[in-house]
């Protein structure tokens, strides 16, 4: 009875055992999932970053040409000011006393000029009867010219130390506002080797400019008129628009880096863009608003031997590996890093494949414009298709637990095919 209850146990031990083996290390099988995506409508671009710095379009330095003492300061930081206003005035007092002087150096010049005007006509008199030699009328002749040329100097430097008085006063040559000053009332300021500069005003802070420093490999792509998006720190939700004014020629070079100094126009309306704010810069070189664009994935993908159990292949792959070549028949390597010209990025062929029901279509495309991410598509394809990308094999069980995980109330994960419901276009290369 004993060896009959062993036996029992012994099996059910087996079947037990047999049962956890099969249960845990049997071989489950795998699910295909097919990725695939709708075509949609959006602008495709490509753009260059850069970083760059906020300035006014036309800032102006107001100095000084003459040395002296501050004795008023009327404009401070900020101050908007009028072409033509009193910005500042230096200490007159020794220019005043050269200018009274000057004056009556002037005074005594023509009294002296009269008297010779006077002694040179009594000689001219007598040398005509013979009175005198013609040595003492000559000399008489140079001392009234002398006279003449006397007042005419001292007229000058009249002028002249009237014009430096003048300078005393310190006014601003354009409407604007002021960015900086470098002066208080009581300091002295030194003219005698360069301008010391007073004031610096900026022209009009609603019309702003980027000097973005772009790259020597990315410039050649940048040209005027193109359109800029930028951001700066101070605002970082919200976008500026701008335009590319001009790419200077000199370069620039940091760290072994060659870079080329390019202007933007920044409107600033709303005064947000302040001087000397650092801007996030992308210059769109090229766009295609309207586009049908589907990703890169779908022009590269090709199915394999575990889609052809599954799904009937209908159609061929081109001579090259990921369905792309010229129309006139030359193939491009997929591999191919040489950058071509805009004329060679268009009108290309390529192949995409189509799901219809339980089939994969095979798609001749047109395809245009392409960046990183995504593919123009000119001709060959609607936003109705429903377009492969690739495909995931998963386990049965995962298979379950995807299927019992997502729930009809929870929002749908984006991409595949809700891709199609939202057509904004991609982020520019």
């Amino acid at each position: 009875m004993k060896k009959k209850t062993w036996i029992i146990l012994i099996v059910i031990a087996a079947l037990i055992a047999v049962g956890v083996w099969f249960w845990k290390f049997r071989d489950e099988g795998t699910v295909v999932i097919l990725q695939t995506e709708h075509p949609y409508t959006g602008t495709l671009s490509t753009s260059v970053t850069a970083t760059g710095t906020i300035q006014p379009v036309d800032t102006v330095a107001v100095g000084t040409q003459v040395s002296g003492t501050i004795n008023k300061v009327y404009a401070d930081f900020n101050s908007t000011v009028k072409k033509g206003q009193l910005l500042a005035q230096l200490d007159k007092s020794l220019l005043e006393a050269q200018v009274q002087q000057i004056q009556a150096n002037l005074q005594q010049a023509k009294a002296n000029a009269v008297y010779q005007k006077s002694n040179f006509q009594r000689q001219e008199q007598l040398f005509k009867v013979g009175a005198i030699s013609r040595a003492e009328y000559e000399t008489a002749l140079y001392q009234y010219n002398s006279g003449n040329d006397n007042v005419n100097g001292i007229i000058a430097q009249l002028s002249s130390a009237k014009r430096n008085l003048s300078f005393t006063d310190i006014y601003s040559p354009i409407d604007g506002t002021v960015l900086s000053r470098s002066v208080s009332e009581g300091q002295t300021v030194a003219a005698s080797f360069s301008t010391p500069t007073l004031f610096s005003i900026a022209k009009d802070l609603t019309k702003m400019q980027v000097q973005a420093s772009v790259d020597e490999a990315d410039i050649g792509n940048v040209k005027k008129g193109q359109r800029v998006n930028f951001t700066v720190d101070a605002f970082p939700d919200d976008s500026f628009e701008g335009t590319v004014l001009d790419v200077r020629l000199k370069p620039t070079t940091s760290s072994n880096v060659v870079n080329y100094t390019t202007i933007i126009d920044a409107p600033n309306k709303d005064m947000k863009l302040k001087p000397g704010m650092t801007a996030n810069i992308t210059i769109y070189t090229k766009e295609v608003p309207g586009a049908l664009i589907v990703s890169a994935k779908a022009v590269q993908f090709q199915p394999d031997s575990v889609l052809g159990a599954i799904y009937a292949i209908e159609g061929n792959m081109p001579p090259s590996h990921n369905g792309m070549h010229r129309n006139n028949g030359a193939e491009k390597p997929a591999n191919s890093s040489a950058k071509q010209p805009d004329s060679m990025k268009q009108d290309m062929k390529a192949v995409v494949w189509v799901k219809k029901d339980s089939s994969i279509i095979a798609a001749p495309v047109t395809t245009g414009m392409k960046d990183e991410t995504s593919v123009q598509v000119v001709s060959g394809l609607s936003e109705g298709d429903e377009v492969v990308t690739g495909y995931e094999q998963i386990s049965k069980t995962e298979a379950k637990k995807k299927g019992t995980a997502s729930s009809p109330f929870m929002p749908k994960r984006p991409g595949g095919n809700n891709r199609r419901n939202n057509p904004g276009p991609p982020p520019g290369g």
